[in-house]
């Protein structure tokens, strides 16, 4: 089956490096806290390779005393001398097996020893690389995941961390191994015969005709191939993550027909590439065997003339055996350290991408009466053509529940964005409690906030775990407590397993209303200074909602709030409401005040009370 041989990766299309040598220098760096156990790894693997590369002519050796001894008894029997059996040094024999087994039991010892030590300190340099990611992705900013996917990034985490891991702890002991077999094979065949040397090195080039010839037509179907997988793969996630939507207007049919065409495509694309690759085995086989037959006549030769011993042809063909192998592990280890130079090039992308400005600055606080939040002439986009907020001045009390209001793209999100800090402002200044949060570290910042969104996020753990991720080192009575004030206890105790039951990867075992009750419980028991609402309520009923309002207030009572609403009956107790339209605040005031201008606000809110029209 192609892929498996040592051929396995030659024609097989990779992602090349765009700066091979400064990506190899900077993994070269990794390694350096393990240089003596690397070089140690590469004596070992040269000390392995050449007792397997001597033994073959030691063992030649037993052929030749044999061959002798069977001479010599022929010999004596024409003489007229009666045999009961040859003369044959067996004694010779016995010391030559012994040498033998106990130079092959060293190589085996040494690769031992080698793969060892050669997996532990690949998998520590793996360690150390994917830690550095690790906290690289926690230091960068929001932006960043808005222009990558999810899927890139955990590619680079895992699938190009497990390639230069397999490569380190395979390739590069296997490269000094095969650099060392082809060099040293060179040496014992030239020191038995550089006529027959000269015959096996023939077929040298007809190995790099075929490589050179077959492998850039597998890359190219390769390519294919892959192009065709993904459009796959994008196909049956689409039909999958949407098939209640597929079943709904009987779409099932047309899907399993779109499938069925992409299907045969990437089947056509799977067999050539497949088909083309498989060809190079056996042709550099026919070019070995080809070699091989070549030696044996001229090997064979030289013996009728007595111009060399019988075991030394045979040592000699096992060195021809050997003797190409070595170019096919180099063929095939060029494409897999290109492969995972690649992947570290994908992973120093991310640790090289520019990171926000932390400065530790201690917050001040000041009286209860003072000055929470303070927007001061803030200017904001995404992008320095694309400006969202405008000149935007807003000055938040202890103690204040701000409602933010507006049409969608109105710029509501992006000021919550701006409040914690998953982006910086272009102009002005946004303050906390006097201190520009630019002066200080986003975990200062954000350790003041707690957020419920419209879009729950649970992890795969139990209903308890996730409650107390708001806060770690709460009592288990506080989580309980913080469940009750969010109505999220009854239904808790009604579940098979109560608050160890687990909740799967989407947390789909429960309803969305019971999903938006957890985080809303969650953010009970991190107990914030300041406390941020994003439709918290749009999930449940209209009754749990009266509920929620209600320990809602007992919670908000003394806190700072921005609240997030598009369904304005739910904020009209707010002390004040902020309206906005295309990144600008247009009107301020209490929901009675902003009424009785009969503004942007007043045309909002009756506009969702508005009767219906038959």
């Amino acid at each position: 089956m192609p892929g498996r041989g040592p051929a396995a990766h030659i024609g097989r299309q990779v992602d090349k490096s765009e700066n091979f040598w400064k990506t190899t220098w900077r993994l070269c760096r990794y390694m350096a806290p393990w240089k003596w156990l690397f070089l140690m790894v590469l004596v070992f693997a040269i000390g392995s390779t050449i007792f397997q590369i001597i033994t073959p002519k030691i063992l030649g050796q037993a052929t030749t005393t044999i061959f002798n001894g069977v001479l010599k008894g022929y010999r004596e029997i024409k003489l007229g001398q009666h045999l009961t059996k040859f003369p044959i040094n067996f004694t010779k024999i016995g010391q030559i097996l012994i040498s033998v087994a106990i130079m092959y039991a060293i190589s085996a010892a040494l690769a031992f020893f080698q793969q060892i030590i050669m997996a532990n300190v690949s998998q520590k340099i793996v360690y150390r690389l994917r830690a550095d990611l690790k906290a690289k992705l926690q230091r960068l900013p929001v932006n960043y995941y808005d222009s990558h996917s999810n899927g890139d990034i955990m590619s680079r985490a895992v699938n190009d961390m497990d390639n230069i891991a397999g490569t380190l702890q395979q390739s590069l002991a296997q490269m000094v191994t095969s650099a060392v077999t082809f060099v040293g094979v060179l040496i014992m065949m030239l020191t038995i015969s550089w006529q027959l040397t000269l015959i096996a090195c023939v077929t040298v080039p007809l190995g790099l005709v075929v490589v050179a010839i077959i492998a850039p037509q597998s890359q190219r179907f390769f390519a294919r191939q892959q192009k065709s997988l993904g459009l796959l793969n994008d196909q049956v996630e689409e039909s999958f993550s949407g098939h209640a939507i597929v079943k709904t207007f009987n779409r099932e049919q047309p899907s399993i027909k779109r499938f069925k065409k992409q299907n045969d495509i990437y089947y056509r694309a799977s067999w050539k590439a497949q088909m083309i690759s498989g060809l190079i085995m056996p042709m550099m086989n026919f070019v070995k065997n080809f070699g091989y037959v070549l030696v044996a006549i001229a090997g064979g030769i030289k013996v009728a003339h007595r111009q060399i011993t019988l075991g030394n042809v045979q040592a000699f063909l096992q060195y021809v055996n050997q003797f190409t192998q070595p170019i096919t592990q180099l063929a095939n280890l060029a494409n897999t350290i290109q492969a995972a130079v690649a992947s570290g090039e994908r992973i120093f992308e991310i640790l090289d991408e520019p990171e926000m400005k932390e400065t530790q600055v201690a917050i001040n606080d000041q009286p209860a009466n003072g000055s929470k939040i303070k927007f001061d002439q803030v200017d904001f986009g995404y992008s320095a053509d694309n400006i969202l907020i405008k000149n935007m001045n807003l000055d938040v009390k202890s103690g204040e529940k701000v409602a933010i209001v507006g049409p969608t793209g109105a710029g509501k999100t992006t000021m919550i964005n701006l409040l914690e800090r998953f982006y910086d402002i272009n102009s002005g200044s946004l303050k906390l409690k006097g201190q520009d949060t630019r002066n200080l570290t986003r975990e200062e910042v954000r350790k003041h906030f707690a957020m419920v969104l419209q879009d729950t996020w649970l992890f795969t753990g139990t209903i308890f775990d996730n409650i107390k991720y708001g806060r770690e080192d709460a009592s288990e009575q506080a989580v309980y407590q913080a469940a009750k004030a969010a109505h999220a206890d009854t239904f808790i105790r009604q579940l098979p397993d109560g608050y160890q039951t687990v909740l799967n990867e989407d947390a789909s075992n429960i309803s969305q209303g019971q999903r938006q009750l957890l985080t809303i419980a969650r953010a009970f028991l991190a107990d914030p200074e300041i406390l941020i609402l994003d439709e918290a309520t749009s999930s449940v009923d209209t009754r749990t909602e009266i509920l929620i309002q209600q320990a809602m207030d007992r919670l908000l009572k003394g806190r700072t709030s921005f609240v997030v609403a598009h369904r304005l009956s739910t904020v009209r107790d707010a002390d004040e409401i902020l309206v906005m339209n295309h990144g600008m605040i247009i009107e301020t005031g209490t929901h009675d005040s902003l009424m009785k201008k009969n503004g942007f606000y007043a045309d909002l809110y009756n506009s969702q009370f508005a009767a219906p029209i038959n």
